[in-house]
């Protein structure tokens, strides 16, 4: 088996357009959440979400690319080229040794809606012969391999909200048993539209604060759904000998995965967190001599009353008395829910708090509940000697993802 280690790192966040300003704005405790402004949001009373600010596609994508791409796409190209920038990676691979794991939630959203209205409004020979190619999910990982000549697997992981966490996870797999030396990874959404906001909104899963210090609540008792986010996270994951050879700067060396359904209901976690505790376990399994005091956690932490007290019960059963000793919080307090590009991001925070020594906050976290007793890092950023960092996903459909990282060694 082969080790795997990160090189490269890129991100889009409601809280940066890149990964310095990302991690900043997380130390900083910086809310990206606020009224949105790309639609007309009177005629609901969900109002609030983490957009992107400022974002020029402009800066990576030539005009032809913006035009026939949807923002899901552009999002994944601009984070996946900051990625391959920071890893110095083109030029010192095989073209068939690299490749692509990348997904998104949802895929077009927003090119689906523009689409309907124009079949709906001026009939169906205006719908343009773009339709399809900027919707399909799978697209944003063809495009990022097409920009980068990636010619070895190419997959579209689709597992909702666990999205880029089994996109790093199933990353990490192939390299390991050997079936490429390096693969750009992530997941990417854009989603805040109309719709979206509807459909989410009527299955009561958003908050409807119109504060936006007090909408998105990780852990808190006052927590009454999560505020949507968008943007993209995407990392380099590369065989450790090839990485060491080419002296590569390494970030982490990923140390373990773990991937299981709740089978249970098709929104709703299972409150027993059976499935989603053996996804921590069997990614901490390889892990020696782990101490709880030692170990980060960015929790999925969406805050919705049922999510955040079965994490809870999942951190309790698998490190059982001592989970009272782990650093957590949820990055969501500030990004929002970035859906399929949630786990990507998080994951980047994750192994920037093991480089960094530092945990950022769940910001706004001020009540505490009596079922989430745990170390949330409420509100400000601590320094942490921390020797792992594990980033947890959940998703309808039952799904849960773990990945863990190590530091590197010297």
């Amino acid at each position: 088996m082969k080790r795997v280690v990160v090189t490269g790192l890129g991100a889009v966040t409601p809280i940066g357009n890149d990964v310095k300003t990302f991690w900043n704005g997380l130390t900083r405790g910086q809310n990206g959440i606020d009224l949105i402004i790309s639609f007309d949001v009177s005629d609901t009373k969900y109002k609030l979400a983490g957009e992107l600010k400022n974002f020029d596609p402009s800066i990576c994508l030539d005009k032809t690319t913006i035009r026939k791409t949807d923002l899901f796409v552009q999002y994944a190209l601009y984070a996946a080229q900051e990625a391959m920038d920071d890893s110095r990676l083109a030029g010192n691979i095989e073209s068939n040794q690299l490749a692509v794991y990348f997904g998104s939630g949802v895929g077009g959203f927003n090119t689906f809606c523009n689409e309907h209205e124009t079949l709906m409004t001026r009939g169906a020979h205006r719908v343009s012969p773009q339709f399809i190619p900027k919707m399909i999910s799978n697209i944003a990982a063809g495009n990022v391999a097409i920009r980068f000549n990636a010619t070895g697997s190419c997959v579209d992981i689709v597992t909702a909200c666990a999205t880029s966490t089994n996109a790093i996870g199933e990353a990490y797999r192939a390299i390991k048993d050997g079936y490429a030396t390096a693969i750009i990874c992530g997941g990417t959404e854009a989603a805040i539209n109309p719709l979206a906001i509807a459909g989410f909104g009527n299955c009561m899963a958003l908050s409807a604060s119109e504060d936006k210090n007090v909408a998105s609540l990780p852990f808190d008792k006052r927590r009454a759904g999560f505020v949507m986010g968008e943007g993209a996270g995407a990392l380099i994951l590369e065989e450790y000998d090839h990485a060491k050879n080419r002296n590569a700067h390494i970030y982490a060396e990923v140390c373990g995965y773990g991937s299981t359904c709740d089978a249970y209901h098709v929104t709703a976690p299972n409150p027993e967190a059976i499935a989603t505790t053996k996804a921590i376990t069997d990614a901490i399994k390889d892990v020696k001599d782990l101490e709880a005091k030692k170990v980060y956690i960015n929790a999925h932490g969406t805050g919705t009353p049922l999510n955040d007290k079965t994490e809870t019960t999942a951190f309790k059963k698998t490190f059982g008395k001592s989970a009272k000793d782990l650093h957590i919080s949820s990055t969501k307090s500030m990004t929002g829910h970035m859906l399929g590009a949630a786990g990507a991001a998080e994951a980047i925070a994750a192994i920037l708090a093991l480089n960094n020594g530092i945990i950022p906050p769940t910001i706004n976290l001020c009540e505490s509940d009596e079922e989430c007793d745990l170390n949330y890092t409420s509100n400000i950023a601590v320094k942490a000697n921390i020797d792992v960092a594990i980033s947890t996903s959940l998703g309808f459909g039952g799904h849960n993802a773990c990945i863990a990282f190590k530091k590197a060694e010297k």
